[in-house]
C-alpha cells in the first residue's frame, strides 16, 4: 500500500468519532505479506551479555545481522499469547522498536532511508531459546504462533522525528527487565533500511524489528523465562505500551 494511501486512511480515521480504548479491541496494526525482518544483536550490551553467557568472544559485526520471523507469528496487542510447554519452557522476552515501511525502494541510500519509513511501533520478539539452540539458527525458535505481538498502534514518522532518541523498556509483572535508548543501537534505523534494501525491494507494510537491548531472560543469573500468567509490557517513548499476558499449557 503506497505511503500516500496509508496517510489518507489515517486522516480519514481521525475524522470519525473517537471511542474510548476501553470500548474497542485493538488488532495488530499491520500484517505484512512477507516475514517480519529482524536484526540480531543490534545493541552492544545485549551482544555482550550473550557472548558472556556462552563464553564467546564479543565481536561486533560490520553489517547488520538479519533473520526473520514468520508472518503467522504476529499477534494482537493485549492478546493472551498461548504457548505449549511441550515445545519449550524457555520463552524469553525481547522488546524492540518496530519500523513500518511506507515507500517502496531498492538500493536505498542511507541518507534517504528514513523517507521510506511510514511509522514506528512496539514489537516483542518472543523466543523459545531451546529451539533456537537446537536448530542452530534463529527462524524456528522465533517463529512460533503468537511469538510476535505488535502494537498497540503505528505512530507516523513525522510525529516521531529522530527514531534514535527513544527510551525503550520491558517489564514483566511490573519488574523492569530491559531499559535502554534507541541511541544505543549499533546500526541505526537508516543504516538498517539501507542495508536490507541492497539488491532487495522493500514494500509498503514491510516490518523491521530493530533489535533488543540487554536484560533478556537467558542471560540472567539464574536464567529467567516467561511463566504462565505473566504480564509483559514493551514501552517505547512517544509510541505507547504493548501489553500481553502469557498462557503456557
Amino acid at each position: 500500500m503506497p505511503h500516500d494511501v496509508l496517510t489518507r486512511l489515517i486522516e480519514e480515521s481521525r475524522e470519525r468519532s473517537a471511542l474510548p480504548l476501553s470500548e474497542v479491541t485493538l488488532h495488530a496494526p499491520v500484517r505484512p505479506r512477507k516475514n517480519v525482518f529482524c536484526v540480531g544483536r543490534n545493541y552492544q550490551d545485549h551482544a555482550a551479555e550473550g557472548a558472556r553467557t556462552f563464553g564467546r568472544e564479543l565481536k561486533i559485526r560490520e553489517v547488520p545481522e538479519f533473520f526473520s520471523k514468520a508472518v503467522t507469528a504476529i499477534a494482537d496487542p493485549a492478546a493472551t499469547l498461548k504457548f505449549q510447554s511441550s515445545l519449550s519452557r524457555e520463552y524469553d522476552w525481547e522488546g524492540e522498536l518496530g519500523v513500518i515501511i511506507g515507500q517502496p525502494g531498492r538500493d536505498i541510500a542511507e541518507k534517504d532511508a528514513l523517507e521510506h519509513v511510514f511509522g514506528y511501533t512496539c514489537i516483542n520478539d518472543i523466543t523459545a531459546r531451546n529451539l533456537q539452540r537446537a536448530h542452530g539458527q534463529w527462524f524456528k525458535g522465533k517463529s512460533l504462533d503468537q511469538s510476535c505481538p505488535i502494537g498497540p498502534w503505528i505512530v507516523t514518522s513525522d510525529e516521531i522525528g529522530d527514531p534514535q532518541q527513544l527510551a525503550i523498556e520491558v517489564q514483566v509483572n511490573g519488574d523492569v527487565k530491559q531499559r535502554a535508548s534507541t541511541a544505543s543501537m549499533i546500526f541505526p534505523v537508516a543504516r538498517i533500511v539501507a542495508e536490507l534494501s541492497r539488491g532487495m525491494t522493500l514494500d509498503p507494510a514491510d516490518v523491521i524489528a530493530t533489535g533488543t537491548p540487554a536484560g533478556v531472560g537467558f542471560a540472567r543469573t539464574p536464567p529467567e523465562y516467561l511463566q504462565n500468567g505473566d504480564e509483559v509490557e514493551v514501552k517505547i517513548e512517544r509510541i505507547g505500551t504493548l501489553r500481553n499476558t502469557i498462557a503456557i499449557a
